[in-house]
């Protein structure tokens, strides 16, 4: 009964004062707006990145081997000197790994570097990803060819002078006209379009379909990369599972191949791809942490309100709290219905803070690049924090609207 009373009295002075309630509550429905559409929206970005990269960057369940790792934040000098000396990576490498690879794994190798294409009639695309790849990197990539065909390993071993573009090349090379079959210019080098890549869309606003994928013993080969090496050797994993045992295997192979001693540091890179995301696993836990930490600012102002609207509400009503402890009612009483009235006021803050935020996390999802995710768990965070804000604010009004002398009370004008 006395929770029901809290409310109904709490509300009373809701409808009475609108305005005044109002300014109360504007402090907690801003913070808990702002803190449903931030962490949605850095939730959202950290789906986007994850998806994005691992789907369409590096590649689900690979691991990836290179001179260089992707993520070397923290590393040792000694740790650099030994990949700054170190060799690059060549075919037969890739061929050793392909041979002593004991676990099942589709393995490929890709160069690239940007440069220009050239289409018959003179049209050019510029800053286009060129990369000279083997055959199996359309699997481990998820490169799906919408029209024509992908090159296969017999042409990648011939070094034929075919290529695939992603599909924003073709469209600024060729237009509306079918590409399949027609020739293009690399580097000066005469090259025939045999197939167009399905859309991939773009990753933090650059476009993934700004390529052109050429076989890796192609001229395109000696292009991006010095003759015979490659810049990255990629093993792809049927199961999740076997990332880790895949990359130790290749460790071990590629410490064999180049004679390190047990002390030595190794002078390549493997990596797994959930490995290769470890620079945003630092930052999206500083997102997560810090900016909901700047919007709790706007918390505890409304907190504050709250207690100030409580404390003249206590005094308002002092004739009242002394007739109530006149006639029997206990401290208790008294302290849980100004705790109650203060919970409800800033509750239901939080539920406008919640339903203007999820509008606005929405809106910006429709109308901006930027992904937002609205999690349930993030809506039950800001409501929990406004109904905690309630009670701390309610504490002190409470504590002092219960210790009233009764005969005092009573006296009061």
């Amino acid at each position: 009964m006395r929770l029901l009373e809290g409310i109904r009295l709490a509300w009373e002075q809701i409808t009475t004062q609108r305005l005044k309630s109002l300014f109360t509550l504007l402090g907690v429905i801003v913070g808990v707006m702002f803190l449903v559409v931030v962490v949605s929206i850095v939730e959202g970005m950290d789906r986007y990145v994850r998806d994005t990269i691992t789907e369409r960057v590096i590649g689900v369940n690979t691991v990836t081997l290179s001179r260089y790792p992707r993520n070397s934040i923290n590393t040792s000098a000694e740790q650099w000197r030994a990949w700054s000396r170190a060799p690059g990576l060549t075919f037969r490498d890739l061929e050793e790994l392909r041979e002593g690879i004991s676990l099942p794994a589709v393995i490929g190798a890709q160069s690239d570097r940007n440069g220009e294409i050239e289409a018959e009639g003179g049209t050019k695309a510029e800053n286009i990803n060129l990369v000279a790849a083997s055959a199996e990197m359309f699997e481990i990539r998820n490169w799906v060819v919408e029209r024509g065909r992908a090159f296969t390993r017999h042409e990648v071993e011939q070094g034929a002078s075919v290529v695939v573009l992603g599909v924003s090349t073709a469209d600024v090379l060729f237009g509306p006209v079918d590409p399949v079959g027609r020739s293009v210019r690399i580097a000066g080098r005469p090259y025939r379009v045999v197939g167009v890549l399905e859309e991939q869309g773009s990753f933090l606003f650059v476009s993934l379909d700004n390529l052109a994928v050429a076989p890796s013993h192609s001229p395109l080969g000696a292009h991006t990369a010095r003759p015979g090496m490659i810049e990255e050797i990629v093993l792809k994993a049927p199961d999740p599972s076997l990332s880790v045992p895949i990359r130790d295997e290749v460790v071990e192979i590629m410490r064999q191949r180049r004679q390190l001693r047990p002390h030595e540091l190794d002078n390549f890179a493997a990596e797994t791809a959930e490995a290769s995301l470890g620079f945003w696993d630092r930052i999206s836990s500083v997102l997560f942490v810090a900016l909901p930490s700047f919007v709790g600012i706007s918390l505890v102002v409304g907190g504050i309100t709250i207690m100030n609207i409580m404390l003249v509400s206590v005094m308002e009503r002092t004739r009242e709290i002394g007739v109530r402890k006149a006639i029997g009612a206990r401290r208790a009483d008294i302290l849980t219905q100004v705790i109650v009235e203060s919970m409800t006021l800033s509750g239901l803050g939080a539920v406008v803070g919640v339903g203007v935020g999820v509008a606005l996390t929405l809106l910006v999802g429709a109308v901006s690049p930027l992904p937002a995710a609205v999690a349930p768990r993030w809506i039950a965070l800001g409501m929990a924090l406004g109904l905690v804000v309630g009670v701390v604010s309610g504490v002190y009004p409470a504590s002092r609207a219960a210790r009233l002398d009764p005969v005092d009370a009573l006296r009061y004008e």
